[in-house]
């Protein structure tokens, strides 16, 4: 059993297998020259599969890989049917921009992926183009329904809320979920990423997040999706998915962190939020 300095017991390692990306989201890299680790320096499958062996004998059962952007790593179909064999994962889940999930939904739930979590700022074409400074959004909307034919779910989708960006959207976003299962999430900016796109200005604060996101009725322990993060769920009356809040800034969540990063060269990160890793 793994266990930090602080007492709280780490079961969930975020894997990234990749730093690289094929959008250059505004909040997130620079639109030129972003800075990538070079491929030798990459974990190879062999790397990957042996250190997620050692963290599930030490208790870790929960993976996420990450990127970058998880799908422009080759082979990572079967990268997945190898961590999915290891004894004592049982949760194997994955963050990706959607934009490639519709070729590849079918063969990660048939490899051993069980959900997935897609990125989605806005449902408006041109400001998708502007937010991730490529098209794509017909994409990542295919990749979202082929998650949910595929059984990749509980499909979340997480859009991080922004004033000027998208804060005129956050009602769109939440209707969604009336219409199909799906589990929308509400991200507060943070000050992370190469942009400098931060701003106290540009965030929203989550009773604001709220109230453009209403009517709201609290969800019952029961009835959350399955995974282990910290959002905070509602549901809109008679949908069939749900409305949740992740709020870093407005309402902290360290105290009960279980969670670690691994990143693409090797480098584990004991803090979601830092840089510092051995």
């Amino acid at each position: 059993m793994l266990n930090d300095g602080f007492g709280r017991r780490i079961d969930y390692l975020r894997l990234s297998v990749t730093d690289r990306c094929n959008l250059r989201c505004v909040y997130c890299l620079p639109e030129s020259a972003p800075r990538f680790a070079p491929r030798e320096e990459t974990l190879t499958d062999d790397d990957i599969a042996a250190l997620v062996g050692a963290f599930a004998r030490a208790g870790v059962s929960k993976i996420r890989i990450t990127g970058g952007e998880p799908l422009v790593r080759p082979g990572l179909t079967a990268l997945v049917g190898r961590l999915a064999a290891i004894p004592g994962i049982d949760d194997l889940s994955m963050s990706t921009n959607g934009v490639l999930l519709a070729d590849h939904a079918r063969k990660l739930k048939a490899a051993g992926l069980s959900r997935v979590n897609v990125s989605l700022d806005t449902l408006d074409p041109e400001r998708f183009a502007g937010i991730a400074r490529f098209g794509g959004l017909k994409n990542v909307l295919a990749g979202i329904e082929a998650a949910l034919d595929a059984g990749l779910t509980p499909v979340k989708l997480n859009v991080v809320a922004a004033r000027g960006m998208n804060d005129d959207e956050l009602g769109a976003f939440a209707a969604l979920t009336e219409m199909k299962p799906l589990h929308v999430r509400f991200i507060e900016l943070m000050p992370m990423g190469e942009t400098g796109f931060f701003s106290p200005e540009r965030r929203i604060p989550l009773d604001e997040m709220m109230a453009k996101a209403a009517p709201l009725t609290p969800v019952s322990l029961e009835e959350r999706p399955m995974g282990h993060g910290p959002a905070r769920y509602y549901r809109r009356p008679g949908s069939a998915g749900t409305i949740g809040f992740i709020s870093a800034l407005s309402c902290g969540f360290c105290a009960a962190c279980n969670r670690m990063r691994l990143s693409s060269t090797g480098t584990l990160i004991p803090c979601l939020d830092g840089d510092d890793g051995v």
